[in-house]
């Protein structure tokens, strides 16, 4: 069962990173070199797979989390609950690249508020908070990274590198996939915690 939810979660990483990133891409918030937007999806080669391969991590990561706190994951546990979860992601995903406020600080704490909006309505477990947080921290730094290398760069960044709002979109893309983890769980039986 853990290989067939690890590729599960891989290819909804892959799809989530082709369709938010052409998002970005559009409305010119990513900037790749030109010679890395070859393919049918204006993205980078290694975009799609680095994505499903944190998406499969993250997956796995918070039922093993549930398990070992001896916490399980109670709090919306449906099929339709993850779907509308994975909609409200892509929307605040979507929001991101959209909408226009006067400055990014206002931008940034409607996203921060939105995010955790999302993590209240689908997931409230002390160890969803703590992940998405972690992810955020993480994926931010990576990130700064990777922009910082000259890989590829964002149109007026406000935060170091990048752009202010981006660990709220790793926060949010953490708690949706996390919460479809969970579900792809769910047939498992859990191990007694020694």
């Amino acid at each position: 069962h853990l290989v067939q939810r690890s590729l599960v979660l891989f290819s909804v990483g892959v799809v989530l990173a082709l369709v938010l990133n052409l998002l970005q891409v559009q409305r010119n918030v990513t900037l790749f070199p030109e010679e890395v937007i070859a393919t049918i999806f204006s993205s980078a080669w290694w975009v799609p797979p680095c994505c499903g391969t944190a998406a499969a991590v993250v997956g796995l990561l918070y039922p093993c989390i549930d398990s070992h706190l001896g916490e399980p994951h109670k709090f919306k546990r449906e099929w339709a609950s993850v779907m509308r979860c994975v909609a409200v992601f892509v929307g605040i995903n979507h929001a991101s690249a959209k909408l226009d406020f006067a400055n990014n600080v206002q931008l940034s704490l409607t996203l921060a508020a939105l995010s955790l909006g999302l993590w209240w309505t689908f997931d409230r477990s002390r160890s969803g908070l703590g992940l998405g947080i972690t992810i955020a921290f993480l994926a931010t730094l990576i990130t700064q990274l990777l922009v910082y290398n000259g890989v590829y760069q964002y149109t007026s960044p406000d935060f170091l590198y990048i752009r202010s709002w981006l660990p709220c979109i790793f926060f949010s893309g953490g708690v949706t996939v996390g919460n479809i983890g969970r579900q792809l769980a769910m047939g498992v039986p859990e191990k007694p915690h020694s």
